[in-house]
């Protein structure tokens, strides 16, 4: 976008701080920009500031301008009313499954918004720092939706709503990418580097294992041992396991950011379709203007995610849906709508390593950091959170890891590998929908399965404590 902004404006726009913005945008470009920024850039539009240009004063002209870039810079922009039409509704008495879907529509753009934001900031702070901001944004909306539930005791809510990420990402955005590339290159092979998808996979199995763990106490106790020992050592076991999970992605991040950065960096050469993300090599905003809008983005994702944790449970019985059905596959697909747009656009491009790049490492990143640390942030609270997502979650994540892996073994693709991944990803939803079966531990919303045995029956209040 910044490609047609005249350079006068934006001088006056970000003054002596744009010069260091353009001193280090190639390096940012071809080192700092991920394939989550370049995803959800391909979800913005071009700033038309003909009119704002002729405003006499210059700080009511800075602030039209970063109104321009910020709310109206994004095809999503139209999703925008629907957040003060939640914060409306609920002091006027909206009944609560509008407000939960008010809600989730909310959080749309305001994903892609903090992920523009961040690469924006990217631009002052050097492609190093503003790879570890993105890292840490990236999945925001997830983190603090599962932190609001974790404060309200919600158990179950974080659990299913973390692992429907991990499957949204796994199944529904990379069988999309690769269905519909396919589809558009069904002339040509689409080819990708094996390299990122590897270090991916390593880790998202350790993830796997720590998951699968403390599920298996439960399995390999006898029936005389009393159900609170087997409790105690599956959250110990995965206290220690998410400190662990930890370690892992800090080096995950110092093998990306620092000594392996070249398998992770977003493809940027020239294409047919004239990417207009190519053109982006200069900020549009500056850097305190950045920073103010990112934190005010973050406070309503936080306001509106309070909303969608309050009223989850009326919208499940108005709908007719189990809240783990709503949890694990309507909440990631309408909060992740704006990168798995992107993703898909990309897939179109023949530029597969930016989709993978977007699927892959926003499940690592969930799965060996969001998760990890909402069971340390719940140790903290002092609730019993593990990481045993019983048996039916765990199932389907661990299937969902070793498909995905075994279709990207080859480095190649074409779109009947995408339409299995899409089809798997229909069946585990079908499983949530048609799974009605009445959860019997106290003070808990429905869970969607009944445990297998005796023992593992008597682990729910410990699992799943809210």
């Amino acid at each position: 976008m910044a490609g047609i902004v005249p350079e006068q404006w934006s001088s006056a726009e970000n003054g002596n701080a744009n010069i260091t913005a353009k001193g280090s945008s190639r390096e940012l470009r071809h080192g700092g920009r991920t394939a989550h920024n370049m995803s959800s850039s391909s979800l913005r539009k071009k700033s038309d500031i003909r009119v704002i240009q002729k405003v006499p004063y210059k700080g009511l002209k800075d602030f039209l301008s970063n109104l321009q870039e910020v709310i109206l810079g994004t095809k999503l922009a139209i999703l925008f009313p629907a957040i003060p039409a939640a914060i409306i509704g609920t002091y006027c008495g909206f009944s609560q499954p509008w407000i939960f879907g008010l809600s989730m529509l909310g959080l749309t753009p305001l994903a892609e918004r903090v992920s523009f934001l961040t690469e924006q900031l990217a631009f002052y702070t050097g492609p190093t720092l503003g790879g570890l901001l993105n890292a840490t944004c990236g999945n925001a909306t997830e983190l603090i939706i599962a932190i609001l539930a974790l404060t309200n005791n919600k158990v179950a809510v974080v659990k299913y709503s973390l692992l429907g990420s991990i499957l949204s990402n796994l199944l529904l955005v990379l069988g999309t990418s690769l269905f519909c590339g396919g589809i558009a290159n069904l002339r040509r092979e689409q080819r990708f580097d094996r390299k990122q998808a590897d270090v991916n996979f390593f880790l998202l199995l350790m993830g796997l294992l720590c998951h699968l763990l403390p599920m298996l106490f439960g399995y390999v106790a006898n029936g005389e041992t009393p159900a609170s020992l087997i409790a105690d050592m599956s959250l110990n076991l995965s206290r220690a396991s998410s400190i662990v999970m930890l370690i892992a992605y800090i080096a995950y991040l110092v093998f990306q950011l620092w000594t392996h950065r070249q398998l992770f960096d977003a493809q940027d050469e020239d294409d047919q379709y004239d990417d207009n993300v190519a053109e982006e090599e200069t900020a549009v905003i500056s850097f305190w203007s950045g920073f103010a809008w990112l934190v005010g983005m973050t406070l309503v994702i936080a306001l509106l995610s309070e909303y969608v944790v309050a009223t989850i449970e009326n919208a499940s019985e108005s709908w007719g849906l189990s809240v783990s059905f709503i949890s694990i596959i309507l909440l990631p697909i309408v909060g992740n709508a704006a990168e798995h747009a992107g993703a898909i656009i990309f897939a179109f491009k023949n530029k597969l390593d930016i989709s993978l790049g977007v699927a892959l490492g926003s499940a690592t990143q969930i799965g060996l950091f969001v998760v990890p640390l909402t069971v340390i942030v719940a140790w903290i609270l002092g609730i019993n959170m593990d990481l045993n997502f019983n048996l039916l979650e765990t199932g389907s994540l661990a299937l969902s890891i070793i498909i995905t892996a075994f279709t990207l073994q080859d480095g190649t693709s074409h779109y009947m590998k995408g339409l299995v991944l899409l089809l798997c990803y229909i069946i585990i939803a079908i499983c949530f929908f048609v799974d009605k079966l009445p959860q019997k531990q106290p003070n808990a919303i429905h869970l969607g399965h009944q445990p297998m045995n005796n023992v593992a029956a008597a682990m729910g209040e410990g699992i799943f404590s809210s």
